[in-house]
């Protein structure tokens, strides 16, 4: 009886080692989890060590699952405890590795030479120069200095973070015969802008291997010098998806989108398979370039790709490119078929229909993101406030300005404000307008005074037209168009009196009349740009 149950339960543990090798995404793990808690989940080491490899390394975006198994575990030992810190140190939150090593400290774990490098790594991602500089006295206190891993990552470590001098200083000696040490020197003076020091170090390298290479690349295309990117990138003796996607976010920065694309099509022919990097660089191209049809194809690509469902990050490119290239109904399909959203996606599916004046359903899909709690933030609102405006929804607009300060504790900005001004000012509300402007928590610009201006025109108002010319003047905007509207205003009721002391003052002040926007365009433009810019930095 005891040996039909050794053997029943030794057959169930091989049977939990033979899953690891189906185990493709985090769902699949969890069913391994469960079936490690059936036959004891501290039973069985060696699968424990699988199952926190791969949560926290192999599945790197589920490190909070990891650490939740992590925690169940009664006994964890070294290799259990490294690598929680080096899933922590190359998760999305690396400041969990400290958290790690802090439990590590408390529990009396003796740390090896792998230890501390997953621990300097993090530090070296969130720039923490004063723990980084703990970690490095740790390393010279168990005696881990001349390991070659310990070593090098303190290399990497103060040639990015910290001091300079030192990396090099600990890049003399046997470092010198090392290519990764070299690497990681070349990286630091590189990160820093000093491409000088950083050229020389990879022309006197012995041996130069493809991260050096890249490092090189990556440096110039940073500082827009893409003559010289372009020049390693012809000699590189071999080339990966990350050489490729170096120059292809290299011209979308410097806004030679199709040079980008151009060197898509190069990729592609050379063989080499794009990655979720390549397609996010190629449909910001697109997107600045209002290449709709280019993007459609690049779309098409990524569907072949078969990445199955897409990512936030994809889904969200691809939403902001349709829209901002004018296929809102594409940009709502790409939007509702997304499996997995945040709140960036529906900022931009908001703005999109906002800025193309599909306003009911703009707010629509604001009352949707709200009922499935997702927590709006101060970009939401610009498109809430934009939609309603376009749609006389004074009263909604009112209330919704209402509930991003009291609801959601958002501070208001000039944008919002100027939002409202433009909403009551399309009304026709003038004077509630000029009333708002003057209850502002923010002094308001020029934006703010034209909106008045340009509605002051649409309904004849010379008094409060003059008033917000003023104040356009004082803030010393000589803007022709300002002028233009104001004389316009003095045409519509016939005081052509008024409309020849604006020209005058043109005249005095050498304002020249140019061809220019209407003024409910420039202000849709002044509010767009705001959200373009803005949308990326909340992704």
């Amino acid at each position: 009886m005891i040996k039909k149950t050794i053997a029943s339960r030794s057959s169930n543990l091989h049977r939990q080692s033979s899953l690891w090798s189906k185990c493709k995404d985090l769902q699949s793990l969890k069913q391994i989890h469960a079936l490690m808690i059936i036959n004891g989940f501290n039973s069985n080491r060696i699968a424990l060590r699988e199952l926190i490899y791969a949560s926290a390394v192999t599945f790197s975006a589920s490190i909070h699952y990891a650490h939740k198994l992590f925690a169940q575990i009664t006994q964890p030992d070294l290799f259990m405890w490294n690598t929680m810190l080096r899933g922590s140190a190359q998760s999305h939150r690396p400041s969990l590795a400290v958290s790690v090593y802090t439990h590590m400290e408390k529990r009396s774990i003796r740390p090896d030479s792998y230890t501390f490098p997953f621990l300097l790594k993090a530090c070296t991602k969130l720039s923490w120069l004063v723990s980084g500089l703990v970690v490095h006295g740790k390393i010279v206190k168990h005696g881990f200095e001349s390991n070659k891993f310990a070593r090098n990552t303190l290399i990497y470590f103060h040639a990015n973070v910290g001091d300079i001098r030192i990396a090099g200083q600990l890049f003399d000696g046997s470092a010198k015969r090392d290519v990764v040490a070299w690497s990681a020197l070349t990286a630091g003076y590189a990160r820093r802008g000093k491409l000088d020091a950083a050229r020389r170090l990879f022309d006197d390298m012995p041996v130069k291997d493809l991260v050096s290479w890249n490092v090189m690349i990556t440096g110039y295309v940073k500082q827009g010098k893409m003559d010289n990117a372009r020049e390693l990138f012809d000699i590189v003796p071999k080339r990966d998806v990350v050489t490729w996607n170096a120059m292809i976010s290299g011209y979308v920065l410097c806004g030679e989108n199709e040079k980008a694309l151009k060197m898509y099509e190069e990729m592609r022919g050379a063989g080499e398979y794009p990655d979720e990097v390549t397609m996010l660089h190629l449909l910001s191209a697109c997107t600045d370039s209002a290449f709709l049809d280019v993007g459609e194809l690049i779309h098409r690509s990524i569907i072949e790709m078969g990445a199955g469902e897409l990512s936030v990050f994809l889904g969200n490119a691809l939403v902001d490119m349709y829209a901002r290239c004018g296929s809102i109904r594409k940009a709502l399909e790409v939007f509702q078929g997304m499996k997995e959203k945040d709140v960036s996606s529906w900022n931009i599916i908001i703005l999109g229909l906002a800025f193309h004046g599909h306003s009911e359903e703009c707010i629509s899909l604001f009352e949707d993101m709200r009922r499935m709690k997702y927590i709006p933030n101060e970009i939401t609102f610009v498109g809430v406030l934009v939609a309603c405006s376009h749609a006389g929804k004074v009263d909604d607009g009112r209330e919704y300005f209402s509930m991003m300060r009291t609801d959601y504790n958002i501070e208001t900005n000039i944008r919002h404000y100027g939002c409202m001004v433009d909403m009551l000012a399309r009304a026709g509300l003038l004077n509630e307008a000029f009333e708002f402007i003057n209850t502002m928590d923010i002094k308001p610009n020029a934006i703010i005074w034209r909106t008045l201006l340009g509605a002051c025109k649409v309904h004849s108002n010379v008094k409060l037209g003059r008033y917000a010319n003023k104040q356009l003047l004082k803030l010393g905007r000589e803007d022709s168009g300002d002028y233009v509207l104001l004389s316009n205003i003095y045409a519509s009721r016939d005081e052509w009196d008024g409309v020849e002391r604006v020209r005058k003052l043109m005249d005095d002040n050498g304002v020249w009349k140019e061809p220019g926007c209407t003024l409910i365009e420039a202000d849709d433009y002044d509010l767009k740009n705001f959200y373009f810019d803005s949308k990326c930095k909340h992704s």
